[in-house]
């Protein structure tokens, strides 16, 4: 990995612009081809990003530009993410190796193996295409299809909090990227849903789904019933 923090400007042009003014950031080039651009707040999410596959290449610096770099960072439908550097404060170099990934507990393990073999706990006609779908920044639990042939994206917890939501919804930014899939929708899945969770899920348009994990096992619950 790729550590560079310097004075620079980013436009994004493609199917939508976006334009980042002159300021401090922080840029991050992965082994994979990915690039991202991060402020000092917002936590774990970029300013903009392009997603692999990419390519960056050092451009001459466009007539009338003061810079001392130029990056182009091209993506497979032409998409670009342009990067004028005026200064580099800091530039280094990182080999981090094979990553492991995540390992989840072995609830929320399950629950994710069970629901891939009972997919159609999602709604009627919903269709499994793959589990652990990789994006450039992490699994999706479940990528499937529903009865429309429309991607959803699943992602499944124990129990469902804010962090949770926040986290498929950089999924769905990137899936959503992707013209073979788009537009993808989003389920968030748990056995316990907070309400500020389930708020949000829902203020951005993710269907919550409260998972039974007894239910789903095929054995009867212990909690007595009134009906």
């Amino acid at each position: 990995m790729r550590l560079v923090i310097a004075e620079c400007q980013v436009d994004y042009v493609g199917r939508l612009t976006a334009h980042l003014p002159m300021a401090k950031r922080l840029l991050l080039i992965k082994s994979d081809g990915s690039v991202s651009v991060h402020a000092d707040d917002r936590a774990y999410k970029p300013l903009n990003w392009m997603s692999p596959p990419c390519w960056m290449t050092e451009a001459p610096v466009p007539d009338g530009v003061d810079a001392e770099a130029y990056w182009v960072v091209t993506n497979k439908t032409g998409e670009e993410l342009r990067i004028t550097i005026a200064s580099i404060e800091h530039d280094s170099a990182h080999e981090f190796g094979v990553d492991p990934g995540l390992v989840k507990d072995g609830v929320e393990a399950h629950l994710q193996e069970l629901l891939a073999e009972h997919v159609d706990t999602l709604g009627t006609g919903h269709t499994l295409i793959r589990r652990e779908y990789m994006t450039a920044i992490g699994p999706v639990d479940l990528l499937c299809r529903d009865a429309e042939g429309a991607t959803v994206a699943v992602e499944i917890k124990r129990r469902g909090e804010i962090d949770g939501v926040e986290q498929l919804t950089r999924y769905l930014e990137l899936l959503n990227r992707d013209p073979i899939l788009a537009p993808v929708s989003g389920v968030f899945a748990a056995q316990q849903i907070k309400p500020q969770a389930r708020t949000l899920a829902e203020d951005r348009g993710i269907r919550c789904l409260v998972l039974d994990y007894d239910e789903l096992r095929g054995a009867e619950s212990t909690e007595f019933r009134l009906f």
